[in-house]
């Protein structure tokens, strides 16, 4: 395993994730872990329209782009957040976890992956 597949694992033990990815902001994949029958490339093209539809959206409104977008439904949280200039981080946890809780080790990875990233 690479550096940054290691990073990857260890995050979605650490936060009991359902699913952990990271993505370059134009849908393409660096590392993921997702369970069986998920097609990555789907998942990773969409989760990159939707921070770029939030960006997009913030700006129109005259704001600064959103550095992370949480979706939530009844069974599950979909959080993603920005790694440095070109990549993303998205997480899908149970919604019996906090995104307080889980957004101190996104951000901790985010740091590691950043520098990874290049």
């Amino acid at each position: 395993m690479t550096s940054l597949e290691d990073t990857v694992h260890a995050l979605r033990e650490a936060t009991t994730a359902e699913a952990v990815a990271l993505i370059n902001r134009d849908g393409s994949i660096v590392v993921t872990e997702l369970p069986r029958g998920i097609s990555q490339e789907t998942f990773s093209i969409m989760c990159a329209a939707i921070l770029g539809a939030g960006m997009t959206a913030a700006t129109e409104l005259g704001h600064t782009a959103p550095h992370r977008v949480v979706l939530e439904s009844d069974d599950s949280i979909l959080l993603i957040q920005e790694v440095g200039r070109r990549a993303m981080l998205v997480i899908a946890f149970p919604p019996e976890r906090h995104v307080s809780e889980i957004v101190t080790a996104v951000e901790r990875f985010a740091q590691v992956a950043a520098k990874d990233l290049g």
